[in-house]
């Protein structure tokens, strides 16, 4: 995990499926804690800290079902 960083930034997200999704479960952890409501802007903020292209982000942890979204995507929790 440490090779995809440096000095605590993203370098890229991996192409590859599989360590992709090793990626986005360890943001989910250590961005995200459980059972708490995030609004967007916090979601957006927390992932920006990160790597500079926060929607991809915050996209692939809902599509792979680490963020769960509400309807109107006002509000954000980390998946149980």
């Amino acid at each position: 995990m440490a090779s995809l960083f440096s000095r605590g930034r993203l370098v890229s997200v991996p192409r590859k499926q599989a360590r992709r999704e090793q990626l986005l479960r360890h943001l989910a952890g250590t961005l995200f804690e459980p059972g708490r409501a995030y609004s967007e802007r916090e979601v957006n903020a927390a992932l920006l800290g990160v790597h500079d292209d926060f929607p991809a982000l915050r996209r692939h942890l809902v599509t792979s079902g680490l963020l769960e979204r509400t309807r109107d995507g006002s509000s954000y929790r980390r998946a149980s």
